[in-house]
């Protein structure tokens, strides 16, 4: 069996001994090419840049908000250590941390959708819920957050940053709230 994984910048490949010197070579390749376009396919189109970010948010807004939620701006901001992201519904401003560059795509479209909702419904009330579980991958993505933040020890609260666990989830908030 032949596998391989990245660990870092460094792709190492696990190949069976008794392989040849040409056989080891081609399955080398052959697996950094694979890994390379699993990772590709796993990337998000707004991996490369704010504007690419803000085009992203537009198409999800559209997609899943029905083209109600309407960012001012949508950037990546340095890593925050708290939440993932967050948004500011007075001034329409979201940012995601670069903490998530290397999130798949789907999860980076959770949070963008989750951001946006913000815009639509300041607090994590029912309504909130009920905008951003349009996207379907919601749950799934909760998970992986809540996975990402635990394996990495981070201690980032659940998926919604700023509503404590033992708080009224239908409370409203106000000024910049996160995920």
């Amino acid at each position: 069996m032949v596998s391989a994984r990245r660990e870092g910048d460094t792709v190492i490949v696990f190949i069976p001994g008794w392989m040849s010197e040409s056989e080891e070579t081609r399955w080398v390749d052959e697996m950094v090419r694979r890994l390379e376009r699993s990772e590709a396919r796993r990337r998000s189109p707004a991996r490369t840049g704010d504007d690419a970010l803000r085009r992203r948010s537009v198409e999800l807004a559209r997609r899943y908000l029905e083209g109600r939620a309407e960012p001012t701006t949508v950037r990546w901001v340095p890593t925050m250590s708290t939440r993932w992201a967050s948004c500011t519904p007075a001034d329409g401003t979201i940012r995601v941390s670069e903490r998530l560059r290397d999130a798949p795509a789907w999860v980076v479209d959770y949070v963008l959708v989750h951001e946006l909702a913000h815009l639509l419904e300041p607090g994590h009330d029912k309504a909130f819920w009920a905008w951003v579980r349009r996207y379907p991958r919601t749950e799934r993505a909760m998970g992986y957050l809540e996975g990402l933040s635990a394996a990495a020890g981070l201690g980032l609260v659940g998926t919604d940053g700023d509503v404590p666990t033992d708080a009224d989830p239908d409370a409203p908030t106000s000024g910049t709230v996160a995920v």
